[in-house]
C-alpha cells in the first residue's frame, strides 16, 4: 500500500505515530508519505519515508495550517490507498478535499486515529473562552458523528466506544518492550517522560523534586507548552531538576532504565479519566516503578499488579514521600519493576498489536477494491496485490 500519514498539531517523532505505527507499515513494506510540521518542530524526516512539509497548528488561529492540510489532501491524497488522520483538526481540512477525489474519480481509505477524548481535550485549552467551551464540546460530539459516518476510525482506548454509535476497532497505545532485561533501578534518580503542562502536573513535579533534594535527581524529557517553559527553564537553571527539552523517541526511552520512578501526575481531568497514559506503560516496559496520580486506567493498572505507588491529585509532598519509599525499600522498588515489565511483556506489548493494526489497514484497502471493481465489472483484486 501507500499511506499518507497526516498530523498538524503532534510533534512528528510522536511515538505513536512515527515509532509505532509507521514502523510497523514500513516493516511490512508498505510506502509512507509522512505530512507533519517538521521545519517548526525542527527535525527533518526519517530515512525511508517521503517527507511532505505542513504548518504546525498551535493556538487559536489555525487557519493556515488547515488550508495547507486541504491542499495537500486534496492534491496527495489520490496518490494513496490510505489516508490516515492524527488530528481532530483535519476533519475540518478533509470536506474540500473528499469532493476533489470523486471529482477525480479516485478517493482513498480515509482513516481517522482517534488519540483522546477530543472534545475534553480542546476544552482543557488555555487559549479557549470559558464561554466558548459548551458550544465547542456540542461542536466536536456533532463533528465525531459526522466524522463516523464517512470515515473509517480506529480508537486508541476501549472507553472512546461509549462516544460513537458503532463499535470500532481499538488499536492501544501499548509500548515496545526491549527485548533484553531492563537495568535494575538505583536509588538516584526519577524520570517524567511526555507533554509537559500545568494539567499534566508540571508545576507538581517541580514542587516534588524541591523537596526531594539533591539526592535524587528528577530528570523531565519533553515538549513543554508555551505557558510552562519559563518556569522550568528556570527549575532547571536553579539545579532543582534536569530538563532535556523533547527528545528523539529512542533517545527519550534511552534515559529511563535504571531510574528508581517514572511519575505521572496528570490532574482530575475528564479527558484524562478514560485514557491509560502511554508513560505509565513505558515506564512498566522499561522496568521502571510507576508513582502515579489516581487516575482510573493508570491507578488500577499500578494497583492491580504491584508495579508502583498511587498518590493523590496535585500533591507534591505525597508524591515525593511515595520516591522515598521506593528509594528506601529496594525489595518494594525491585518488586515493582519486575512485575511491570512482565505485564508490559505479556499484555501491553505493541510488538504483538502492530501486525494486527497493519492487517486491518490492508484489509480496509481490499474491501474497497473490490467495492470499485465491482461496481466497475472488473475482476477482483487478488490477495497477491497487498501481499507486496
Amino acid at each position: 500500500m501507500r499511506v499518507l500519514v497526516a498530523t498538524i498539531v503532534h510533534h512528528p517523532e510522536d511515538a505513536r505515530i512515527l515509532h509505532r505505527q509507521i514502523a510497523a507499515l514500513r516493516e511490512r513494506g508498505h510506502q509512507i508519505m509522512y505530512a507533519a510540521p517538521f521545519a517548526a518542530c525542527g527535525v527533518t524526516p526519517r530515512p525511508g519515508v517521503e517527507g511532505v512539509e505542513l504548518p504546525r497548528a498551535a493556538g487559536r488561529d489555525r487557519r493556515a495550517a488547515l488550508r495547507a492540510a486541504g491542499n495537500l489532501l486534496a492534491a496527495r491524497g489520490p496518490e494513496a490507498d490510505v489516508v490516515l488522520l492524527h488530528d481532530p483538526e483535519l476533519l475540518l481540512a478533509l470536506p474540500g478535499a473528499m469532493r476533489r477525489w470523486r471529482h477525480g474519480g479516485r478517493a482513498p481509505v480515509t482513516v481517522w486515529d482517534v488519540h483522546e477524548d477530543t472534545a475534553a481535550a480542546l476544552v482543557m485549552k488555555r487559549w479557549v473562552p470559558g464561554v466558548l467551551r459548551p458550544a465547542l464540546r456540542l461542536g466536536v460530539r456533532a463533528a465525531e458523528r459526522l466524522a463516523e459516518r464517512n470515515l473509517r476510525l480506529l480508537l486508541a482506548e476501549d472507553a472512546y466506544q461509549a462516544r460513537f454509535r458503532h463499535v470500532h476497532p481499538v488499536v492501544p497505545n501499548f509500548a515496545t518492550v526491549p527485548p533484553l532485561p531492563p537495568e535494575q533501578p538505583r536509588d538516584d534518580r526519577v524520570v517524567y517522560l511526555g507533554r509537559l503542562s500545568r494539567a499534566r502536573g508540571v508545576l507538581d513535579m517541580i514542587e516534588t523534586a524541591r523537596l526531594l533534594g539533591p539526592a535524587v535527581r528528577v530528570e523531565v524529557i519533553g515538549e513543554a507548552n508555551p505557558d510552562v517553559r519559563e518556569v522550568l527553564t528556570q527549575a532547571d537553571r536553579e539545579g532543582v531538576l534536569r530538563w532535556y527539552g523533547f527528545l528523539p523517541n529512542d533517545r527519550a526511552l534511552a534515559r529511563l532504565s535504571g531510574a528508581l520512578a517514572g511519575l505521572s501526575l496528570l490532574h482530575d481531568q475528564p479527558n484524562y479519566r478514560h485514557s491509560r497514559p502511554t508513560k505509565v506503560v513505558e515506564y512498566m516496559a522499561h522496568g521502571v516503578p510507576v508513582v502515579t496520580t489516581p487516575t482510573p486506567l493508570a491507578s488500577e493498572l499500578v494497583e492491580r499488579h504491584g508495579c508502583g505507588l498511587v498518590v493523590p491529585y496535585a500533591d507534591p509532598a505525597a508524591a515525593a514521600n511515595a520516591v522515598r519509599r521506593l528509594r528506601a525499600d529496594q525489595a518494594l522498588r525491585v518488586g515493582a519493576a519486575r512485575r511491570g515489565r512482565e505485564v508490559a511483556l505479556s499484555g501491553l506489548n505493541w510488538q504483538v498489536r502492530a501486525a494486527e493494526f497493519v492487517a486491518l489497514l490492508e484489509r480496509w484497502v481490499n474491501e474497497a477494491d473490490a467495492a470499485r471493481n465491482a461496481t466497475s465489472g472488473s475482476a477482483p483484486m487478488s490477495d497477491a496485490v497487498l501481499a507486496g
